[in-house]
């Protein structure tokens, strides 16, 4: 079983309007609503693998509910710790002009109390998985150190999987991670400099080894992704497929190869599973993960080379 752990689920409306006119009303002529987070994102990529897949994390009273429905449609076990307030709820507002105005919102504030009641989830859980996957940015008002705590409440024989940058980063590499899965921007956040050349950013990712990573899987967007070992370093190119959503690409990337990493997958398996499962997730407009058959397609036609 693989534990997924979900710190701030979020509720993404995409609108799409004629014109958007500021103090006038606007008619809606389409409008999507995706109940996601990327740790969300990544239970539902890996339940269509087939994996079994439990997924625990942060929920909330007052509109949340809908979450469990889409994981309970999608095959996924669940447990989460609920909370008094609301799931933030992301506005992407488009017009005809394919301008995009975003509103942002912020969850409600988590407890010092239910932050404890999940840690002491993730303790009983972890102990029957054979891998766990933390992703996502925090809660308002937590601090970064919580991604150690997660991590210091998994046996130590369970593979650690982490999908985040900057300080929650630093903090988690410090309990021993098999993988992690930065793109580009999270990298040069985390190290603090740019990284302009390939040299650069195999650098970076030594860096990151360093640190406690065993793998680094460097995700670059149409250019595919590099992964190292730090001895040992590949790049998977994507393929140019219709881009219908960005909402799920980094959820279906870390899907696969966290899928490929635990059948226990060579690094050229893991980093081309991932691109396909990133570029998958993009083609497929009404859902945050991907299609299993159109996965399947992508990844036949990938090849990796060494560098």
């Amino acid at each position: 079983m693989i534990l997924t752990v979900c710190l701030n689920p979020i509720i993404d409306v995409n609108m799409e309007v004629d014109s958007l006119n500021v103090g006038k009303a606007n008619r809606i002529i389409s409008k999507k609503t995706f109940y996601t987070g990327n740790a969300i994102n990544i239970s539902i990529g890996l339940a269509h693998l087939n994996a079994q897949v439990f997924a625990t994390g942060f929920m909330y009273e007052d509109n949340g509910t809908q979450f469990e429905h889409e994981l309970h449609r999608e095959g996924v076990s669940y447990r989460f710790v609920w909370s008094k307030g609301r799931v933030g709820e992301n506005y992407k507002i488009v017009d005809r002009r394919s301008m995009l105005t975003e509103l942002s919102d912020a969850s409600t504030e988590i407890t010092e109390a239910k932050q404890n009641d999940l840690i002491k989830l993730i303790s009983k859980y972890s102990a029957k998985c054979e891998g766990v996957v933390v992703s996502g940015s925090l809660p308002k008002g937590m601090t970064a150190d919580y991604y150690g705590k997660i991590l210091s409440a998994v046996p130590s024989s369970v593979t650690k999987i982490v999908d985040a940058d900057g300080e929650r980063l630093v903090q988690a590499l410090k309990f021993g991670v098999k993988l992690v899965k930065p793109n580009l921007d999270e990298l040069e956040r985390t190290l603090k400099r740019k990284l302009k050349s390939r040299e650069d950013m195999l650098d970076g990712c030594r860096k990151i080894i360093d640190m406690g990573a065993e793998y680094v899987l460097l995700s670059l967007g149409k250019q595919g992704a590099i992964i190292t070992d730090g001895t040992k370093n590949y790049h998977c190119k994507s393929i140019n497929v219709a881009m219908n959503s960005t909402i799920g690409a980094g959820g279906g990337m870390v899907a696969c190869a966290t899928h490929a990493l635990l059948k226990g997958g060579a690094l050229q398996d893991i980093l081309r599973c991932g691109v396909a499962g990133g570029t998958a997730a993009v083609t497929s407009p009404d859902s945050i993960s991907f299609v299993k058959s159109k996965y399947e397609e992508i990844l036949s036609s990938l090849s990796v080379e060494e560098i």
